[in-house]
Parts: C-alpha cells; structure tokens; sequence
C-alpha cells in the first residue's frame, strides 16, 4: 500500500507538522478525514518487530511510541513500515519508511480531524533522517505559511534555490535538541528592547516551531514588547479580548484589511547574532479579535516561568522557512506562498538529490497550467465493488481480487490497491485506487477508458 502525503497546498489540513518531534507519526489519524490506514490489507506493509532499541507491546512482538503534548494531546500505536510518496509535484520516487501506525489519539490531535503527524525533528525515525540516509535528498527541508487572510502552504524536502534576500540564523544542534535560532535582539519601531540579550538564550534558548500557534517569550522580554506596542497605537481603543477566560491585550479601531494595518501598528524586527534582520509585519505578531470587527489582539504572550523563548507559526506568516541542517542554519524569506515558485523560478528548482547543486528544469517545478493539459490526464481512479461476501470470506482473497482487476487492465498489481472496505451485512463494498506505475503522474488513456467501464468481477 502507497501512502501518499498530500500535496503542497492540502499539506497542512491534512496532516500536522510537529519540527521537533523525534518520530515520524503519519498515520492514522483515528478521527482523521480520510480512511483509516489498515495494514492488514497492505501487501507491502511490515511491522517493526521488537528490539533491544524500542519499547515493546504487551506480547514482545512489536515496537510501541507514545508522544504526549505541552497542550495535554497525545498519540500512541505501534511502528510499522511501508512505502510512502510525496506527492506528484516532488520528483522524489516513493520510499519505504518507518512511521507510527496511531491507535489512540486524545486532545487536539482528536478533535481538530487531522489525519496524522509528520515529524521533521532530528532523531534516526524522523522522515527526513531517514530520507537523508538513503542518500535521496539534502539534509534541508523548506516550510512556507499562509497568511493571515492568505492560506495554503508548501512544503519541500531537499533544498530549495537560496533567494538573494533570505536571512539566515545559525541553528546549532549541540545546543538543544529543537531547531533553534540566535536571537539577540527585538526592534519595535525600530528601537531596540531594554533587555539583556542573554535573556534569548535561557535554558533551551530561541526555539522555532510551526506546531504552536503563537509566540511565546520571557517574562522580562514580554512585558518590554507590551510596552513598545502599546505606546506606538495611541490611536486605538484597548478592549478585552474574546475568551474572558484570557487576559489578552486587544486594540479596537485598526483597519480591517491586513495590508494597512502596518499604518497603525509598528514593525518589528528580530536581529539575529550575525547581525541580520528578519523584519515583521503586524500580521506577524497580531491575530484578529473573533467578536470585533477591526480590532486586533497581541499574538505574542509571557511563557509563564519558563526562560526559554518560543517563535511558533505566526511568527513565519507569509514566510518561507528554511531548516538548512547540514550548514547548521535556518533561513526567512517573506513571500506569498502562493507566489512562491514563480518567485523562486522554481522552472529553476535544484533536484532533491545530495549530489548536485546543479539546476534542473524538471524538480520541484509547479503544477501546470490548465491550458497546457493534455486532453485528460488521469493521476487516480477509485472503483467502487459490491460483492455478495461477508468480509471475513472475502478477506483472504483481496489480492486475488486485486491481480485480477491488474489483469484486466493490463498494469501491475502493484498499481491497484485498497483503499476503504466497509462491511454490509452479508455483503462487502470495496473502494478501490489504481494508480499509475512508478513514479509516473499519469496512467495512459487507455487504461483510465478501460477502468472507466470496469464491472464487478
């Protein structure tokens, strides 16, 4: 069974991102959008048997993860091992990977119907370590973020073309096991704030990390941002904010458009320890009141007691991020996600493999145009088969079923695969994928005209 993770622009509802998770966590979710992952009905499926190196279930057999969150979310199941792609607007072929296979989800992860978590921390069952190991891309991987009225997003592994105006930050792995930054200074209107820059640097320093909404900074550092903010919007009302249950700083009167909000809110600026800025807008450190109409509240909070310095998503709005792990850097480029691979001249895109940094005309180039398709161009097939047999019956023989379906149509077995089955009664509906071979984005006219009028066998 081929898991695919889901295209640039749906990468981000579909499935969560957590930059310092150890593990890579990709399916299921158990209250996810899509159809379970089912691993019984996968011929390439394998699971991780129980070693010296994991925690084992209750019978010794196979490997067990749980993660837990700061927000009292967790997630918990056993590791397994299949082949997982990514998506057709990456030339990366399809690889076999290990990832957790979720059975129990609670908090967040439940309720917001995501259908996994992607981990891109360092750690040897992170995606990317294990893709770097392979030896099939760079050790780098690029995240761009919507704003806050533009949404979408991208996400790119492998390196990226490096734009002339990208601000980099050293990231330093020895200093803490989270992607950090050095962060010495904030700027508020362009006046720097009235702290010890060593207050960046507390227990785990700077950290970066697109799976916390806002940002979240020392307690000193806080109340001197506050300040700053608050004594460059003399023309705005302070209101409460939209959860009485919060004490949240929120301003009434601004625009609502999010472009001209810089005419009433200050910038601001992060000085990095190079001496580079990376400049913000007030949609970088603002987000809208609920109940309000062109009110605005701070999306920068005091981290409790806790020194370190928290940079979550809204931070890196409109911002392609790039986690540079074999130069042991991170770099910031403002840019509309949307526009991005224009912006890039990603018809320039480098390849994802390690060996060049050569351009390639083909990598990572954008999707096409409507007006230079072929007359159809067919990337999935789903058929749908009612079969008069209770599941349990039908069960052992799925594979027969699926190598007859290939005969038919003249593919690899290979190619047709499981996608949901629910039991009905006496009878059993199946929903079948065909994909196209390889590393094709399309299977051949042909097949799709056959498929297309395929009966139940």
């Amino acid at each position: 069974m081929n898991m695919d993770i889901p295209d640039n622009n749906a990468l981000m509802d579909e499935v969560k991102i957590d930059l310092n998770m150890l593990r890579t966590l990709v399916l299921d979710g158990v209250d996810g959008e899509d159809p379970r992952f089912q691993p019984d009905l996968s011929s390439s499926y394998s699971p991780v048997k129980c070693n010296v190196d994991c925690t084992c279930d209750s019978d010794k057999k196979q490997c067990t993860y749980e993660r837990q969150y700061a927000e009292m979310s967790s997630s918990s199941g056993v590791l397994g091992e299949d082949i997982v792609s990514f998506g057709r607007e990456s030339e990366l072929k399809a690889q076999r990977a290990v990832f957790g296979c979720e059975n129990s989800e609670t908090g967040d992860l439940f309720s917001q119907h995501a259908d996994g978590i992607m981990g891109l921390g360092r750690g040897q069952l992170s995606i990317m370590d294990q893709l770097v190991e392979k030896g099939v891309i760079n050790d780098s991987f690029s995240l761009c973020y919507g704003g806050m009225d533009i949404g979408g997003g991208a996400m790119v592994l492998g390196g990226v073309p490096t734009p002339s105006d990208m601000v980099f930050s050293r990231s330093d792995p020895l200093r803490s096991p989270y992607y950090n930054i050095e962060l010495k200074e904030i700027h508020v209107a362009g006046k720097a704030l009235r702290v010890d820059s060593r207050i960046f640097d507390s227990k785990h320093g700077t950290v970066l990390d697109s799976g916390t909404t806002y940002a979240y900074l020392p307690e000193q550092a806080f109340m001197a941002f506050k300040d700053a903010v608050t004594s460059k919007v003399h023309s705005l009302k302070k209101i409460r904010g939209p959860d009485p249950s919060y004490k949240d700083i929120c301003f009434a009167g601004a625009r609502r458009n999010v472009s001209k909000l810089h005419e009433v809110f200050p910038d601001v600026d992060m000085v990095f320890g190079n001496g580079q800025k990376l400049s913000l807008t007030p949609e970088n450190y603002l987000f809208r009141h609920s109940k309000v109409d062109g009110a605005y509240c701070l999306g920068v909070f005091q981290n409790g007691k806790d020194p370190t310095t928290l940079l979550g998503g809204i931070i890196v709005r409109n911002t392609l991020v790039t986690y540079d792990r074999h130069n042991e850097k991170i770099g910031f480029w403002k840019t509309n996600c949307s526009e991005m691979w224009e912006r890039l001249h990603i018809g320039d895109a480098p390849s994802p493999a390690p060996s060049s940094d050569t351009i390639s005309k083909t990598d990572l180039s954008p999707a096409p145009s409507p007006s230079s398709l072929p007359e159809f161009d067919v990337g999935l097939i789903t058929v749908d088969m009612s079969i008069n047999v209770t599941y349990p019956n039908l069960k052992p023989h799925l594979h027969e079923l699926a190598e007859l379906i290939a005969k038919e149509l003249e593919i690899d077995s290979r190619q047709v695969r499981v996608m949901n089955i629910t039991s009905q009664g006496n009878s059993t509906l199946i929903k079948w994928g065909i994909f196209p071979a390889g590393s094709d984005n399309a299977m051949s006219n042909a097949t799709a005209m056959v498929a297309y009028i395929l009966e139940p066998l």
